[in-house]
């Protein structure tokens, strides 16, 4: 049976998505040069992987002599944002509330982080109300 193909990014597009942005555009070779860690991927696997993130939207290619020159279509923050609500409808109901009480009941988060969302709140509540306009 074939695999379902997810619209986010898998934590190995993810690490080529990461070359790419960093390069800010990159060849197969590129990204096979550009490698880090203990689990190095072949040239084959990367130019599938490229390919597949070509057809998820994520990278586009234009010819470049013998080579193809792979550039993002899509930023890190627009990967984020997309990856946070395939979060949310899978795991929360679409409710950013759950997903936070999620958070702050897991006890990872600083006190200083702590700090920052309340202020982050309190910012945003600021300016539901009309305040800071």
């Amino acid at each position: 049976m074939a695999r379902h193909k997810t619209p986010t990014l898998t934590e190995a597009e993810l690490k080529i998505m990461d070359i790419v942005w960093e390069l800010g555009e990159a060849t197969v070779n590129d990204v096979v040069d550009a490698q880090s860690g203990k689990r190095q991927l072949a040239y084959n696997t990367i130019l599938t992987m490229m390919r597949i993130l070509e057809q998820k939207g994520y990278l586009r290619r234009e010819k470049a002599g013998r080579a193809h020159l792979y550039q993002p279509v899509v930023d890190r923050k627009q990967a984020r944002t997309s990856a946070v609500r395939h979060m949310l409808r899978s795991f929360f109901n679409d409710s950013p509330e759950l997903l936070m009480v999620n958070l702050l009941e897991s006890d990872s988060l600083s006190e200083e982080e702590l700090h920052r969302l309340r202020q982050m709140i309190a910012d945003n509540d600021d300016s539901d109300n009309g305040e800071g306009r």
